[in-house]
């Protein structure tokens, strides 16, 4: 499906905001169910990189669990989404755990002494848990190591060798994490060294989550692959339940960012548009990865063509100097009070967002099947306030 954000829709939003569009995300859904049904597992949600609870009654109707990695995760899972967390997080400490555990109907430790210390708190917080392990595979194809959670050195998972022979009597699953919006050819690669480091211990399991990054919504992502996986899987393991957990997954392409043009300036003959919204505040992607963004109706140039004709470095409205992209070469000039469509702004970029510099934060707005705009969140001074008291 295109995006639906168009000229009218555009004449009857104020920015800075960001749209998430219906039909998209309920074809991501569609997708991502139907690929859980063929392949008999079960695809949960990652809060990391999705998190807008008032999606939630569209997003319950295609799936029933989400995943957590802190306690405001936990609590949003079972008091916005409805059911209890798949929770994970590096370290659990003791004045959350209670909270935590009754949040959450899986929790899996990072490490075996973050096991022997906390298990105990948790299972008398909720009896019913169910106890996992995170492991390291010692093997990823991500290449930026700041996503990679295999890299040397990794404070994620336990290794084959630090594992006893035997798991303590309540581990009753393994979670790995080692895809960064990668194919299923990768995941096919992934789950050769799985196995091999790990499945002398699966008939002690009940269950096995293979973590996020299963971009199964992207248009080139072997959909047919990952289900033939999955039932080989389960042919060689038929007691393992099997869990996914992507986060951009699900929000893959649903939306974007919508700006305006607020002043041109010029400098060594390059110019730079200052827009109503700030790459470091409500793209920090952009500048961490560095992500390039897609602008629509504007073409990617090299630096060195920064002057060329039409062409204009994005510059954003905070007072960090590094706060600009670019640069893009439009159709034509570009003029004050323009609205710009930043692509793919929805997964991550919601809920990394901040308020440095107290600079106006993006509303956030969905646009639904009958084409009318839903605001959602309109941010104002009371939010920055509060977050500085």
């Amino acid at each position: 499906m295109t995006s639906s954000i168009n000229e009218s829709v555009l004449a009857d939003v104020q920015t800075p905001v960001y749209i998430i569009e219906e039909n998209l995300l309920r074809a991501n859904l569609s997708l991502i169910r139907d690929v859980a049904q063929r392949a008999d597992i079960e695809v949960i949600m990652a809060f990391k990189a999705f998190a807008l609870w008032k999606t939630f009654p569209i997003i319950r109707e295609y799936i029933s669990a989400t995943t957590a990695s802190s306690l405001s995760e936990a609590r949003l899972a079972y008091e916005e989404f409805g059911a209890p967390a798949h929770t994970f997080s590096p370290a659990y400490t003791c004045d959350e755990i209670d909270e935590i555990a009754r949040c959450s109907s899986h929790l899996t430790f990072n490490s075996l002494s973050q096991y022997s210390n906390m298990s105990g708190a948790a299972r008398r917080a909720n009896p019913d848990l169910s106890f996992g392990l995170r492991v390291n595979p010692e093997y990823s194809e991500i290449s930026t190591l700041l996503y990679n959670p295999c890299a040397p050195g990794t404070r994620f998972g336990v290794s084959a060798d630090k594992l006893p022979q035997a798991l303590p009597s309540d581990i009753e699953g393994f979670h790995c994490h080692c895809h960064c919006e990668s194919g299923a050819d990768v995941f096919k690669r992934t789950l050769v060294h799985i196995e091999e480091k790990f499945s002398k211990w699966f008939p002690q399991l009940k269950w096995i989550n293979f973590g996020g990054g299963h971009l199964m919504t992207r248009k080139d992502y072997d959909v047919d692959l990952l289900v033939s996986m999955m039932n080989d899987f389960h042919a060689r393991y038929p007691w393992l339940k099997v869990i996914l957990e992507p986060g951009s997954a699900f929000a893959w392409q649903t939306g974007a960012l919508v700006a305006q043009v607020v002043d041109i300036v010029e400098d060594k003959n390059i110019k730079t548009a200052i827009l109503d919204v700030s790459f470091t505040c409500h793209m920090p992607d952009c500048l961490e990865m560095p992500y390039q963004p897609e602008v629509r109706g504007a073409e990617s140039v090299e630096m060195d063509r920064a002057t060329e004709k039409n062409t204009y470095r994005l510059g954003g409205n905070s007072c960090l100097s590094g706060d600009f992209m670019g640069s893009w070469r439009f159709d034509h000039p570009l003029k004050i009070g323009e609205k710009l469509i930043f692509e793919d702004m929805i997964h991550y970029t919601t809920v990394k967002t901040n308020m440095f510099n107290g600079i106006t934060h993006p509303a956030i707005s969905m646009l639904k099947s009958d084409g009318k705009v839903q605001k959602m969140r309109v941010f104002g001074y009371s939010d920055y306030k509060n977050r500085m008291n």
